[in-house]
C-alpha cells in the first residue's frame, strides 16, 4: 500500500511544489472508515441491550432498573419488580468502596426520593419512608417493620444516613458532604494524612476559582506574547541561550574543582570514611563536569554556522504567523474536536461496562457480563481510543504542513490564498486521509505495546525479581524512543506529501533521505531550537506561578493554597506546550522546505529560490564563508555548491 516504489524512481523523480493534487493512501482511508463502523457497532451494541438504560437511569442489586418495569431474572430473589415510581439508585453503605475493583460495596436499591437531610437512627429512617413514601431498606421491608424486625440491622442502610442529592442525568443519590470519601482520597492522594488537609485544599480552590481563571488566562496571554517577541529577538535569543549554556558549565565545573580542592587542602589523617567517601565523589563530579563541558564546548563548536540556520528560521517562523495568524487558533480547534471524541469514548466504555447478561454473583446479587467474543469487545474500544485520537493529532500536523508548505513555496506573497489554512483542511479532507490513517495507525502499533508492558509492569510491582523489572523498564524504554522517532518522521513524511502528494512511505523514504543529508543542520534545529522553546515553557509557567504566588499571598480565607497554584502551573505549562509545538512544528515543516528548495534549485532563471530574504542572506554567507576557506568536501559545500545567481535569486524574492 504505497512502499512498494523503487529507491530509483525516488532518486529521479524531482520535487514539484503544489503543482499536482492526488489521492494518496486509498486503502488505507477505507480501512480506517471500516474500523470507525466497528466502532460504531460497539455504540449502537451497548445502547441496543440495554445498557444506556442502566447507565442513566441506574439499577438495583436485583437487576431491576429504576423508573421502569422489569423482567424476571431466574434465580433472583426481588427482580422484576415494577419500579415506575422509583427513579433514583440509593446506596445503602456509599462509603464503602472497594478500592481494588473501583465499585462501592453497598447494596443499591432504587427509591422514589433521595433523604435531603441526615438521618440518625432507623426511626428516623421509618419517620422518612412514611413521610416521603421512599422506602430506604430493603424491599421485603415494610416500613412499619424497621425498628421492630432483626433483620433490620443488615437490610437497612448504615446509619448516620448522611444528607444526599440526586446527581443530575445519572439519578443516583450522593451524599452531599464528601467527608466520607476521605479514606478513599488519601489512598489516592498520598500525602494527605489528615482528611482536614483535604478539606482546606478544597476550600482553597474553591474560594480562589476568580483568580484561577484570571491566571490560566494571563498564561494564554503570555504565550501569545512569546510567540512574537521570539519572532523579533531570535537573533540575539539564541545565541544568549548558547553563551549561558557554555558559561553555566564552565561555572559548575569550576566551583566543582574549586571544593575539591578546598576539602583536600583542609583534609588531615584523621578524616572519617564519609569525609573520604564525600572527597572521591566531588572528584569524581567533578571529572564528568570537565568531560561534559568539553564535548558541550567542542559541540557548539562545530554547529556554531548552522545555530545561524536556526536563528533564520525561528525569525521566517514568526513572518508565517502574521501572513497565517489562524495557525495560532489551531490547537484549540485540536483539543476541542479530541474533547468531544473523548467524551464520546468514555461514554461508550461506561455503556459497555453495564452491559451484557444478568448473572447472579456469589453474594447473591445481579452483575451484568459479556459471554463469549462480545467480551473483547473493549480491547477494540481501547484501540480505537489510541487511533483515532493519534489520527487527529495527525490531521493537525498535515493541516499545519500543507499550510506553511503552500507559503513557503508561493513566490509572491500577496497572491497566497484568503484562508492558507482553510485551503490545507480543504486538500487533507480531499486528498489525504488515507496517508493521515496509515501514518496515525504506525504509531498505534508502537503505543499498544509500551501500554501493555507498562500495565504488566504495574502489575507484578513488587512480585518480580531485578532482571525482570529492568528487561521490562528497557523495553518501555525502546518503545518510547521509537514512538518519538517515528512521530518525527511522520511529520516530516506529512510535509513531504503537502508538497508532492505522494503516498506515505514514499513520503517518509524522500523525507528522511532530505534529513540524512542535513543531518547536522536537524541536529543543530533539534537541539538548539528545542532547548530554546523548553526554556520558552519555564519562563511562562514561572511567570504565571509568580503572579499567582504575589495575588494568592494576599488571600486570607484559607490557609493553603497549594493546590490551586499547581492548578495554574499545570494549565500554564500546557497552554505554553501547545503554542510552543505548533511554533517547533513551523520550524521542522520550513526546514525540510529549505532543504529540498537548496537541492533543487540554484538561483538560475526557471530554477529560482522560493526562500525568504532572511534564509537567502544565510545562504549567502554560507557562500562566502565557503570561498573564504577554499573549496572543502564538506556537508556544507556540498549543499550549497550549485548556487551561482544569487543576483538572479534576490530579484525574484518574495
Amino acid at each position: 500500500m504505497g512502499c512498494c516504489s523503487s529507491a530509483a524512481q525516488s532518486s529521479k523523480r524531482e520535487w514539484k511544489p503544489l503543482e499536482d493534487h492526488s489521492c494518496t493512501d486509498v486503502p488505507w482511508l477505507l480501512l480506517f472508515i471500516l474500523f470507525c463502523i466497528g466502532m460504531g457497532f460497539i455504540c449502537g451494541f451497548s445502547i441496543a441491550t440495554g445498557a444506556a438504560a442502566r447507565l442513566l437511569s441506574g439499577y438495583d442489586s436485583y437487576g431491576n432498573i429504576c423508573g421502569q418495569k422489569n423482567v424476571k431474572v431466574e434465580g433472583i430473589v426481588n427482580s422484576g419488580l415494577d419500579l415506575t415510581h422509583k427513579k433514583y439508585v440509593f446506596f445503602l453503605d456509599p462509603c464503602n468502596i472497594d478500592l481494588v475493583h473501583q465499585k462501592i460495596k453497598s447494596i443499591a436499591l432504587c427509591v422514589s426520593a433521595c433523604p435531603r437531610k441526615e438521618l440518625k437512627t432507623l426511626a428516623d429512617i421509618q419517620k422518612f419512608a412514611e413521610t416521603n413514601g421512599s422506602s430506604l431498606c430493603s424491599y421485603e421491608l415494610q416500613p412499619s417493620e424497621y425498628t421492630t424486625d432483626p433483620r433490620a440491622a443488615k437490610l437497612c442502610p448504615k446509619y448516620p444516613v448522611p444528607e444526599s442529592a440526586p446527581i443530575p442525568f445519572f439519578h443516583r443519590c450522593a451524599p452531599v458532604n464528601i467527608s466520607c470519601y476521605a479514606k478513599f482520597a488519601e489512598a489516592l492522594i498520598t500525602f494527605v494524612s489528615d482528611s482536614s488537609v483535604l478539606h482546606r485544599l478544597i476550600s482553597g480552590v474553591m474560594t480562589s476559582k476568580e483568580i484561577i481563571m484570571g491566571l490560566c488566562l494571563l498564561s494564554l496571554v503570555l504565550s501569545m506574547i512569546l510567540m512574537v517577541i521570539i519572532r523579533y529577538i531570535s537573533r540575539v535569543l539564541v545565541w544568549i541561550l548558547t553563551i549561558l549554556v557554555i558559561l553555566g558549565s564552565l561555572g559548575g565545573t569550576g566551583v566543582l574543582w574549586w571544593l575539591y580542592a578546598k576539602q583536600r587542602m583542609s583534609a588531615s589523617g584523621l578524616e572519617t570514611q564519609i569525609a573520604k567517601d564525600n572527597l572521591q565523589a566531588l572528584l569524581i563530579y567533578a571529572i564528568a563536569a570537565t568531560v561534559f563541558t568539553v564535548i558541550l564546548f567542542l559541540i557548539m563548536l562545530i554547529m556554531r554556522k548552522r545555530v545561524a540556520l536556526t536563528i533564520a528560521l525561528f525569525h521566517v517562523a514568526g513572518k508565517v504567523f502574521i501572513h497565517l495568524p489562524l495557525l495560532v487558533f489551531q490547537p484549540f480547534w485540536t483539543f476541542f474536536v479530541l474533547i468531544l471524541f473523548w467524551t464520546y469514548w468514555i461514554t461508550v466504555l461506561l455503556f459497555l461496562g453495564t452491559t451484557g447478561s444478568p448473572v447472579p454473583n456469589e453474594e447473591g446479587f445481579v452483575e451484568f457480563r459479556m459471554s463469549g467474543p462480545l467480551k473483547y469487545m473493549w480491547w477494540y474500544h481501547v484501540v480505537g481510543l489510541i487511533w483515532i485520537s493519534e489520527f487527529i493529532l495527525a490531521c493537525q500536523q498535515m493541516t499545519v504542513a500543507g499550510a506553511v508548505v503552500t507559503y513557503y513555496f508561493t513566490r509572491e506573497k500577496r497572491n497566497l490564498p484568503l484562508t492558507p489554512i482553510l485551503a490545507s483542511v480543504s486538500r487533507l479532507v480531499c486528498y489525504h486521509l488515507g496517508t493521515v490513517a496509515k501514518g496515525s495507525f504506525i504509531i498505534t502499533l508502537v503505543k499498544i505495546p509500551r501500554m501493555i508492558l507498562m500495565y504488566i509492569h504495574t502489575q507484578l510491582k513488587g512480585k518480580e525479581n531485578a532482571c525482570a523489572r529492568c528487561m521490562l523498564k528497557a523495553c518501555i524504554c525502546c518503545l518510547w524512543c521509537l514512538e518519538k522517532c517515528l512521530t518525527y518522521l511522520n511529520q516530516n513524511a506529512y510535509t513531504a506529501t503537502a508538497i508532492n502528494s505522494t503516498n506515505f512511505c514514499t513520503s517518509a523514504k524522500d523525507a528522511f533521505v532530505i534529513l540524512v543529508e542535513n543531518a547536522l543542520r536537524v541536529a543543530a534545529i533539534n537541539t538548539v531550537g528545542d532547548f530554546m522553546l523548553f526554556l520558552g515553557k519555564v519562563l511562562i509557567v514561572c511567570s504565571t506561578g509568580l503572579a499567582g504566588i504575589m495575588l494568592l499571598n494576599y488571600q486570607r480565607d484559607y490557609t493553603i493554597w497549594v493546590l490551586p497554584l499547581i492548578i495554574v502551573c499545570l494549565f500554564a505549562f500546557l497552554v505554553a506546550h501547545c503554542f510552543l509545538s505548533i511554533y517547533e512544528m513551523v520550524v521542522d515543516v520550513l526546514f525540510l522546505c529549505f532543504a529540498i528548495d537548496t537541492k533543487y534549485n540554484d538561483g538560475s532563471p526557471g530554477r529560482e529560490f522560493y526562500m525568504d530574504k532572511v534564509l537567502m542572506e544565510f545562504v549567502e554567507n554560507s557562500r562566502k564563508s565557503m570561498k573564504e576557506a577554499g573549496r572543502g568536501g564538506g556537508a556544507e559545500g556540498r549543499e550549497l555548491k550549485p548556487m551561482d545567481n544569487y543576483g538572479a535569486m534576490k530579484s525574484r524574492e518574495a
